[in-house]
């Protein structure tokens, strides 16, 4: 949901925000006595929350030594998001941009232009980051959100163990068990900017199993430009599939989806489907091995641009043991293959056209315990690319636990941004062709704090410095005729990222944090580039995030986020204040009722993009319905 309030307009935005977050306050005493605590886990319960994407393998949050952030299944519930792209605005340690209703930017510790190329994405192990662009196609991502288990956000390099891409962070997204989504759901939403619907069955397998099959079907109206033209954005998206779980030993799930997306630059189709298999193996030493593969079938044509067809396979195999009483040992290694088939044309070519693609890589990484407070880890993975061959990603983090509930980290980190197709391999009319484009690389340190202060309140907060020594320009060519992909630039980005849950009352919790941004770029001596230095100010200096859950009664509750994001200076996009509210009433057991609006204040705004060629977003409303018996 999108929301915002114009500079001009800030102070009366600002007030109605104050004044629904002060609403629990004044009205706690005409609550129903009875009514039950808002959240069905107390802050010390949430202490104990468990993580798997910071060690890839199952530890408690507090103790997790990297900057990551948990968007839970109840927080997608009750802030009315309707695809993925809405649900990843909930974590406050990630950008999340809209040049118009499909083309999202999402990333963390700045670089966001183009295809935020610095972000991982991973759901339930299969990466989702395209060989191709280098990038996610945000526009061909959609989930059924009713079966999102977690979102686990990393922010900060992630390479020993997801590899190359993993550089600013790592988002990974965990889908539900087919034993947690047993019995019917039906949702349904409407509004006059999106419309759309959901629906689920689960069931149980003979021996200890479950299974689940559903479907989703999600459209959205057309926006205007900045100028006022129509935005020509509207879109069509269906996907169908199902999974299956056996004893938490073996999973099987597989999807296909379809998506037409009207678009300024020529409509695009997306098509599409998965298969994954996933298996885990405790062994006689107390060991555990885990397998994951799966096979990946992408369509894509942008009309009057390219088409493309990719055919992925990928395998994984884990490896945890304890060798001895202080080690934890983490190993393990993959193997990808890719064919990729793109129809040229005048506008955008590759070559060649038809190519096949191999990745392969080890790692291991061990957690030493050195004292009861103390705590050493040691990785690294040897990656091997098609492009530059070996790349070596290190890391080295060191944490303290102090006293319960008090957790600090650093951590020393050496990652990635292998080069793609579009680097080495495309071709326009002014851009050539560069065999030579090596992979872009980051030097990384941060420190990090994470403490539950109360029973009531808990922190974190991470402070980072990143190096990057050779960047990617756009350099003459030596007869300047063309224009080529080089490592040009070099640069550095440093910044704070913090957050923070209160639980005020027993039914009233409120989240909030913010970033802040500090970067310079320069060229390196003997490069040149055609665009300037401009193309790295496409970053706020700081984003800030605010929500409210309030339960009012056994069946109401309200929630209320407010987002404010700094302007972007290449662009031009002015900083602005977004304020989204939603009302749910629980009538039965079985049956949810909502009411969401966006907007709440007043003014179309822009996320991302150039002038004339971004879409503005004005206020929206939505009826939702869900139920569940």
């Amino acid at each position: 949901m999108r929301a915002v309030a114009n500079k001009k307009n800030l102070p009366p935005a600002l007030r109605a925000c104050a004044f629904l977050l002060m609403l629990p306050f004044a009205a706690s005493a005409a609550a129903s006595a009875s009514a039950p605590d808002l959240a069905e886990l107390s802050l010390e319960q949430l202490a104990d929350i468990v993580v798997t994407s910071t060690s890839r393998r199952p530890e408690k949050l507090i103790e997790a030594p990297a900057s990551v952030y948990v968007i839970s299944a109840e927080d997608i519930r009750r802030s009315g998001a309707t695809n993925i792209v809405q649900a990843l605005r909930l974590a406050p340690n990630l950008f999340v941009g809209l040049g118009d209703e499909s083309q999202a930017i999402i990333g963390a510790r700045g670089q966001y232009a183009g295809t935020s190329d610095k972000m991982l994405v991973l759901v339930d192990g299969r990466t989702i980051y395209t060989p191709l662009f280098a990038g996610v196609f945000w526009d061909a991502q959609f989930f059924m959100v009713e079966d999102i288990e977690r979102i686990e956000v990393i922010s900060g390099p992630a390479a020993t163990l997801w590899g190359s891409n993993g550089v600013n962070g790592v988002i990974s997204i965990t889908t539900k068990s087919a034993a947690d989504t047993r019995g019917a759901l039906v949702a349904a939403h409407g509004g006059n900017d999106e419309r759309g619907a959901a629906v689920r069955q689960g069931w149980d397998l003979p021996g200890g199993g479950a299974y689940r099959l559903y479907a989703r079907y999600r459209s959205t109206r057309e926006n205007s430009l900045d100028t006022g033209a129509p935005a020509n954005d509207a879109s069509e998206r269906t996907i169908a599939g199902f999974r299956a779980d056996w004893l938490d030993r073996a999973t099987l799930s597989g999807d296909v989806y379809k998506g037409t997306i009207d678009n300024l630059g020529g409509n695009r189709s997306v098509s599409g489907g998965h298969l994954l298999g996933r298996w885990s193996e405790a062994l006689s030493s107390g060991a555990v091995l885990r397998i994951t593969s799966y096979y990946d079938v992408t369509r894509r044509e942008h009309l009057g641009s390219f088409k493309e067809r990719l055919d992925l396979f990928d395998a994984d195999v884990l490896y945890e043991n304890r060798p001895a009483e202080n080690h934890t040992l983490v190993a393990g290694g993959g193997y990808r293959f890719a064919r990729d088939d793109i129809v040229n044309t005048p506008v955008i070519g590759f070559s060649p056209q038809r190519a096949s693609f191999e990745w392969a890589n080890v790692f291991v990484q061990d957690e030493w315990r050195l004292t009861r407070a103390l705590e050493l880890t040691g990785g690294l993975k040897a990656e091997r690319n098609p492009y530059t061959g070996t790349e070596w990603l290190p890391n080295l983090r060191l944490s303290w636990t102090w006293s319960p509930g008090q957790f600090a980290w650093g951590a020393l980190s050496r990652a990635i941004r292998a080069p793609s197709r579009i680097d080495r391999d495309a071709f326009t009319p002014v851009l050539r062709t560069n065999d030579t484009f090596k992979s872009e690389v980051a030097n990384v340190a941060e420190l990090g704090y994470r403490a539950q202060v109360t029973p009531a309140l808990n922190v974190s907060a991470t402070v980072f410095y990143q190096r990057y020594p050779n960047l990617r320009s756009a350099q003459l060519t030596a007869d300047g005729a063309g224009v080529i992909f080089a490592n040009g630039f070099e640069g550095r980005a440093h910044g704070l990222e913090s957050w923070a849950t209160w639980l005020v009352t027993p039914r009233w919790k409120v989240t909030g944090g913010f970033t802040l941004l500090s970067e310079r770029f320069n060229l390196r001596a003997g490069f040149s580039d055609v665009a300037g230095i401009t193309q790295f100010s496409n970053d706020p200096r700081h984003t800030a995030l605010l929500r409210s859950s309030w339960d009012l009664a056994r069946d109401w509750e309200a929630d209320v986020t407010v987002r404010n994001v700094g302007r972007i200076p290449n662009f031009a996009v002015p900083g602005y204040t977004a304020l989204d509210a939603r009302l749910a009433w629980r009538p039965r057991r079985d049956l949810e009722l909502a009411i969401a609006a966006a907007n709440v204040s007043d003014g179309p705004y822009a996320e991302f993009g150039a002038p004339g060629a971004r879409a503005v977003f004005d206020r929206s409303y939505m009826l939702q319905v869900r139920w569940q018996p």
